[in-house]
């Protein structure tokens, strides 16, 4: 009979950004995501959650993204 390698529980944490784009809201989701990559290790998942526009003279002056962001949390033993 084979034994199977247990694999260890994981713990992540989730955190929640705003990311803006003069462009377009996929431009500030990836904005929000490419901050996070500079001072998170291991980013797993982002969710968008809202997704508004800021105005000006009636015309879209920003697109922006609130992602929740989750990445693995590492236990200091």
């Amino acid at each position: 009979m084979a034994t199977r390698a247990k694999k260890s529980d994981s713990v992540y944490k989730v955190i929640e950004l705003v990311g803006t784009s003069p462009d377009s809201w996929e431009k500030a989701a990836a904005s929000a995501v490419g901050a996070a990559a500079k001072t998170l290790r291991d980013l797993r998942i982002a969710e968008v959650v809202e997704m508004d526009m800021q105005l000006e003279n009636g015309k879209v002056r920003a697109y922006r993204v609130k992602i929740k962001v989750s990445f693995k949390y590492e236990r200091e033993d």
